[in-house]
């Protein structure tokens, strides 16, 4: 992020967006972009960007996008979907840009492939037995598709899904019953799989997930309102039966009661959120989740890491999860239109689970650093967690925490406690700006920094490095990472 001149917030984007003006140039018209036409507009005072088949005038959001002019000039005049995936697809562009809205663009009919229905009628078949298989991958990855059957019994509805994984846990499964509409979502690798219908019948609000594991059969129980006789599962849905790339996947929304907020520092909180009765959600060891609200009538989303409520100090067994609450530790900026507002949240908000981190990367590890800077803090939670309980082959964990002051370090008894517990894990604390009576290391990061206290613990040692931060901090730390040596496979950055 840049700094943004004062009267550039969000807030004052904002209030430009309903002021009335004229944000595109075409007087409240809407036109079909060509291809030739979109690419002359490719100058900071005349940029236009195409998103997902949608062109967008960004010329006025210019000075307001926290990311800088020269992010958004990275796809001006061209189509910035893949360039905006990259870097935050789960920003609601639709709600921020829809006053600079050009139009859409115009593209040329592409035949449908062969074996496609060119009409909806397979899709709307009546699902009884085997549901319909939709060909999403090539035919070579066939076999690799997910495959869906239900059976019914008096009281019970079972969907099974035959994932065709032989590892499968509850932390790759997702499960929503919203009314009579039932979506299930299976992560395989960096593909997900989903089952999304409109149930025949109404059902209870609780659900049930079974899951064998060493097979991959996942099972999801719904129980009868009535004990009758569904002919049929239901109707498919849009996503229904879907085997697509997680990035290509759209985020899904459940409503979430804010249950409790404690203070952990003077300016963050731990806030409980409460998951619907009829969602089954473990999100994952590093892994985000989105918080979304509506502010001054726009959809704004940020995202945040999960934390444990507290941080075990015996770390014999897995911290065992109601799987009905959700943690998330969060600053609360003075300034900061989207913090403020959760502070002042009594009741209810939204969340969904992403995020790109591979447990694998630790399993292999035999020394594990963790450098954070603030609430970059979150991620390293759930992952000290996982790292101390079942990952034998680590000979040290090591957290390198980047404050200002002492005031500003979370969790911090409970860290040098564990450090007493633990013999394999390490804490430092770094300030930036200490008081004259810190005795502990100061400065920022820095390549001389960080080769006192990232060493492995033997010459040919297999080492993991987790960095999260401020995005200056993390560039920063990667790149001294890199100039001392370490390859870009034992470092891996959370998005803070």
């Amino acid at each position: 992020q840049v700094p943004l001149k004062p009267g550039r917030s969000l807030m004052d984007w904002i209030r430009l967006t309903k002021s009335g003006k004229d944000l595109t140039g075409l007087k409240g018209r809407l036109i079909e972009v060509t291809g030739d036409e979109l690419a002359k507009h490719n100058k900071k005072e005349d940029c236009w960007i195409c998103i997902r088949g949608f062109v967008y005038n960004v010329t006025p959001y210019m000075e307001y996008h926290p990311g800088g002019e020269d992010e958004l000039m990275k796809a001006a005049g061209t189509d910035g979907t893949d360039l905006f995936d990259q870097v935050h697809r789960w920003v609601n562009y639709e709600s921020m840009l829809k006053e600079c809205l050009v139009g859409r663009m115009a593209v040329k009919p592409i035949a449908a492939p062969k074996g496609i229905p060119s009409t909806l009628s397979e899709e709307k078949k009546q699902l009884n037995g085997m549901l319909p298989e939709k060909k999403v991958l090539g035919a070579s990855a066939k076999d690799l598709t997910p495959s869906c059957d239900w059976f019914q019994t008096d009281s019970s509805i079972t969907i099974v899904i035959y994932t065709k994984q032989k590892v499968m846990n509850a932390e790759l499964v997702t499960v929503d019953c919203q009314g009579k509409q039932l979506r299930g979502e299976i992560i395989v690798d960096d593909h997900s799989y989903v089952v999304e219908v409109d149930l025949d019948h109404a059902v209870q609000e609780d659900l049930a997930v079974n899951i064998a594991e060493k097979v991959g059969k996942v099972e999801i129980i719904l129980k009868k309102k009535d004990n009758i006789h569904w002919k049929m599962l239901g109707q498919p849905l849009e996503s229904h039966n879907t085997f697509i790339k997680r990035m290509d996947r759209g985020l899904f929304y459940r409503k979430c009661k804010l249950v409790s907020k404690t203070e952990v520092t003077h300016d963050t909180k731990l806030f409980c959120l409460m998951l619907p009765k009829s969602t089954h959600l473990h999100v994952r060891t590093g892994q985000h989740v989105y918080l979304k609200q509506i502010i001054a009538g726009t959809e704004v989303v940020k995202p945040y890491t999960p934390v444990l409520p507290f941080l075990p100090l015996d770390f014999k067994e897995p911290s065992h999860r109601d799987g009905a609450h959700i943690y998330l530790m969060i600053k609360i900026y003075s300034c900061g239109l989207f913090t403020q507002a959760l502070d002042h949240l009594q009741i209810g908000k939204y969340i969904s689970p992403e995020g790109n981190f591979k447990k694998s990367q630790v399993q292999t590890s035999e020394d594990l650093f963790l450098l954070a800077a603030g609430t970059g803090f979150t991620p390293m939670v759930k992952l000290l967690d996982f790292a101390l309980t079942e990952i034998s082959c680590l000979r040290t964990v090591k957290l390198i925490f980047f404050n200002k002051t002492e005031d500003d370090i979370l969790w911090r008894n409970q860290l040098e406690q564990l450090a007493l517990k633990e013999e394999r894990f390490e804490v430092q604390f770094i300030l930036s700006q200490p008081t004259k009576d810190w005795v502990g290391k100061q400065g920022k990061i820095s390549s001389s920094l960080l080769s006192e206290v990232v060493k492995r613990s033997r010459r040919d040692s297999k080492v993991l490095i987790c960095i999260c931060g401020p995005t200056p901090f993390t560039e920063q730390g990667v790149q001294y990472l890199k100039d001392l040596g370490y390859s870009p496979e034992e470092i891996h950055t959370f998005t803070a």
